[in-house]
């Protein structure tokens, strides 16, 4: 079949980005044409075009309904036989939801003692508008139940149309060997001795995943060799914790490392994960840390926390946890990751990047065949 994959990026870091690049990959190895329609892109697999649409257009707002439009022209003319959407187009056979529905993310973003900007409630306007469009189509895939309820309930879509994929993790590079060698050198370089105990916070968003929480639980957690946070990521929401943090008494226990292309590296040099986030539809950092073997200590407001076994490869605090509560879960887990390694690892063993792939490809053979038999959406 010719297919087409809709995302406004394609490269080599981001979850939807990684995601996009393995099943166009599959397909390819399938035999069918796959074309990634886009605004930008780098190094594509083996076997897969792009259409690049570039979008003159001031403004967020402006530039989001303008490659929209360009997706609806470029799709009416090409003749795909199907058409498979990753972010916030509306001219596609099946969407993805990889960051769950709009309006639950915006009210966890944005609680009460947190109010958008007339500019960010101008964006979330359209991102809804978006995604009533965007609803209406054969299938509407979601990597968790979190979101699948929510999308069946908040969003009314039938539940019959929604599919549960769960995000797949790339298993040889995470993986528990890279602890001897690349995690302890990464250690080393930072000045952390050997016997401390290190978290590991790993995500984009400082405050809608958490990180001012685990700042406010650091002080109770405590370990015999001392314990240390690593900081992966960016502060994409403008929390302002970074340099907080660096003009406390914790700036000697919290490393801000920005962000990094060797996030497998970071998980070898971490003792468990943290992440108590407000939302995150299904976080990657989660089942990385499972794939790299240690513990992830997470919410129930992150959809990958429905993989988590607790107490035996990790701790599921409740969607909004306070810092004594996590500083405990932490705790919990003081001398104990090592001996969960092998419970962990089975884990992410059964959410693979090839199982993923493997059911994304059925899935959207599945819909062609449907569509060419004229099943309606």
């Amino acid at each position: 079949m010719r297919i087409a994959l809709v995302h406004k990026r394609q490269a080599a870091v981001g979850g939807t980005e990684r995601h996009l690049d393995q099943v166009a990959a599959g397909l390819a190895r399938r035999g069918h044409e796959v074309t990634v329609v886009c605004q930008s892109h780098e190094r594509l697999p083996d076997g897969v075009r792009a259409a690049a649409l570039p979008v003159l257009a001031l403004g967020a707002r402006a530039r989001a309904l303008a490659f929209g439009r360009a997706v609806e022209r470029h799709v009416g003319k090409a003749g795909y036989d199907l058409v498979y959407g990753l972010g916030k187009t509306w001219t596609h056979d099946v969407v993805r939801l990889g960051g769950g529905c709009v309006q639950t993310w915006f009210e966890r973003v944005h609680p009460p003692d947190r109010p958008p900007t007339a500019g960010e409630r101008r964006l979330h306007a359209l991102a809804l508008e978006i995604e009533g469009w965007a609803l209406r189509c054969r299938r509407v895939v979601v990597n968790s139940d979190l979101v699948r309820r929510d999308v069946i309930a908040r969003c009314g879509v039938p539940a019959e149309r929604v599919v549960v994929l769960r995000n797949g993790v790339d298993l040889a590079r995470f993986q528990p060997g890279l602890r001897p060698g690349p995690g302890r050198a990464l250690r080393a370089a930072l000045g952390i001795p050997a016997e401390a105990f290190v978290i590991l916070f790993l995500g984009s968003g400082f405050r809608r995943k958490g990180l001012d929480v685990l700042v406010h639980a650091l002080p109770a957690v405590a370990a015999p060799g001392g314990v240390l946070c690593l900081v992966v990521g960016a502060d994409a929401d403008g929390s302002g914790l970074e340099a907080s943090v660096r003009r406390s008494p914790l700036a000697a226990r919290v490393r801000f490392l920005g962000l990094r292309r060797d996030a497998e590296v970071c998980c070898a040099a971490a003792d468990v994960l943290a992440l108590p986030t407000r939302y995150d539809a299904s976080a990657n950092a989660t089942l990385e840390a499972l794939a790299s073997g240690i513990p992830a200590v997470t919410t129930a407001a992150d959809g990958a926390s429905e993989v988590v076994e607790e107490g035996v490869t990790g701790t599921v605090l409740p969607a909004d946890p306070d810092p004594a509560a996590l500083a405990a879960a932490l705790g919990s887990w003081v001398g104990r990751g090592r001996a969960a390694e092998e419970a962990c690892r089975a884990t992410a063993e059964r959410h693979g990047e090839a199982r993923v792939v493997a059911e994304s490809v059925a899935l959207l053979e599945s819909l062609l065949a449907e569509k060419r038999a004229g099943g309606t959406p």
